[in-house]
């Protein structure tokens, strides 16, 4: 049974998840306002993922959310070593989620937008060759031109930054290709990122009732955030509970 706990506690059943999940908040703001979304998992005790799969952590519920959040996404931004660990290999979403798109003015499918600084991604896996929509890669002037030749036959590279990732120019990008709602699923490295740079506007994360130990990782990593930042802190807006497993989601409180 999933249960909302706050705000407005009640029962949900699955076409009330739906709803939930898929009507627009109220943050989200104007449309073709370009929004940052990710969703994360972790252990009760902080772990990002077991034996370097975050899969591992999540049940059905978690699933559930877990597609019911990418469904309404413009693109789907994903780091290279998450693809390689997760896969991303052909169609993302249900004929159903693929159906409710078509209904609601979106495209059958979201494409992946890849980000990878030094291109180390093959031409031959799963996530470019049975795609259903290009995907594209964001990564940087300094990535090996012979790479960026081969990548270019099988999705879209885009330059965002010269030595290092510029979160503003990775969102600029693709809003200019008519993708605002951007959705994200990891990893750690680019959380971090984006966090850092403060352009996180929505965080769904899933507590685990797992307790995992050992040198896992935690769902963001790299520079740290502003110290401005971290006392602005996020506004919690939503609290689900399904057996041990928690869903909660986050806003910017700057986000209205």
């Amino acid at each position: 049974m999933l249960e909302r706990i706050f705000p407005d506690p009640a029962v949900l059943s699955a076409s009330a998840l739906e709803h939930e999940l898929l009507a627009p908040p109220p943050e989200r703001g104007r449309a073709g306002t370009p929004w940052v979304s990710f969703n994360f998992i972790s252990s009760i005790d902080g772990a990002a993922s077991v034996e370097g799969r975050s899969g591992q952590l999540g049940n059905a519920w978690d699933q559930r959310i877990f597609s019911l959040l990418r469904q309404s996404a413009d693109v789907i931004v994903v780091g290279a070593q998450t693809i390689r660990s997760e896969g991303y290999g052909g169609e993302l979403l249900s004929k159903t989620a693929q159906k409710w798109r078509e209904e609601n003015w979106l495209s059958a499918h979201p494409p992946l937008a890849i980000v990878s600084g030094t291109l180390n991604l093959d031409a031959g896996l799963e996530v470019f060759q049975k795609a259903p929509v290009r995907p594209l890669i964001l990564t940087l002037e300094s990535a090996p031109e012979e790479r960026r030749e081969a990548l270019s036959e099988v999705a879209e590279v885009i330059t965002v930054g010269t030595d290092s990732l510029d979160v503003a120019l990775v969102i600029s990008e693709l809003a200019a290709r008519g993708f605002t709602q951007l959705h994200s699923e990891g990893g750690p490295t680019l959380l971090g990122t984006f966090a850092a740079a403060g352009k996180v506007d929505e965080l769904c994360l899933t507590i685990s009732p797992m307790l995992v130990g050992g040198s896992a990782g935690r769902i963001a990593s790299g520079r740290a955030v502003e110290p401005s930042t971290v006392a602005a802190g996020m506004t919690l807006t939503r609290i689900m509970k399904a057996d041990s497993m928690l869903f909660l989601r986050y806003v910017r409180p700057t986000v209205g």
